[in-house]
């Protein structure tokens, strides 16, 4: 797999973070892209994996990424991961500003990455046989919850995105992947949602037996990619067994019924 390059975003923490370390454990060329240089140098000084310093909510710096990304040998797959949630309020009370953000992270940014590296990921599938996108949504996106308004809107747009993108390039050898979590607990995303609050963030997890971690979901992305080239994942949801849905999930110990 080393002839083969993938793009991961967000990849300065979290499922990102994960992703890009699996595949250059399976030997994959790997562009990180994210906001934090500096632990993006960390995690291409310990990993070998290429990064790039861009803010996907700005046009100039996805296309500084395409433009580096031509010059440097193209790519063959992009994982869309970057993203994230603002507040946990009704959609009376809710922040606009929170639904501005989460809009523009989760969807827009979504669609500038995918415009600006479809050229290049076509031109990677002329090469290789085949190219893949993964776009990394949630659980959010398919069932509404309470005090999900701007999320959900965000998750279910960045679902819908994906599913139109599939028509789209219907008979082209480009496969369009979703990956839905559940419940994950990794460094960052209740500290963002929650404004730094730990305790409301720790809250999230308290007594869940298992939530899954980074590396879960890195794992599904990872075997997505790597399956034969004519089987296309089109939607995978991956929840810890205590989770049966976005808003229902268990506390304390799993034990089978008598």
């Amino acid at each position: 797999m080393s002839n083969r390059r993938v793009v991961v975003t967000g990849a300065s923490s979290g499922i990102g973070e994960a992703t890009v370390r699996l595949f250059r454990e399976k030997g994959w060329d790997v562009v990180g892209v994210a906001r934090r240089e500096d632990r993006l140098r960390a995690l291409a000084e310990e990993t070998g994996a290429d990064v790039f310093v861009a803010d996907l909510t700005k046009q100039d710096e996805v296309d500084a990424l395409r433009d580096h990304l031509a010059a440097t040998g193209g790519i063959h797959a992009l994982v869309n991961n970057a993203g994230g949630a603002h507040g946990l309020d009704s959609v009376e009370a809710s922040s606009i500003d929170d639904w501005v953000w989460m809009y523009e992270i989760n969807v827009i940014a979504t669609k500038r990455v995918i415009s600006a590296l479809l050229p290049l990921l076509r031109d990677g599938a002329r090469a290789s046989g085949h190219a893949d996108i993964v776009t990394v949504t949630s659980i959010a996106g398919h069932t509404a919850y309470v005090g999900g308004g701007g999320y959900n809107a965000a998750k279910f747009a960045e679902h819908a995105l994906t599913e139109v993108l599939r028509l789209e390039l219907n008979g082209e050898p480009i496969r369009v992947i979703e990956v839905a979590p559940g419940m994950v607990a990794t460094e960052e995303f209740s500290l963002v949602r929650f404004d730094g609050d730990k305790a409301r963030r720790d809250a999230v997890y308290e007594d869940v037996p298992e939530p899954l971690v980074a590396e879960d979901v890195a794992e599904t992305i990872v075997h997505a990619l790597t399956l034969p080239r004519h089987v296309d994942l089109d939607l995978i949801v991956v929840k810890p067994v205590a989770q049966a849905a976005s808003h229902r999930f268990h506390k304390g110990p799993l034990t089978v019924k008598n």
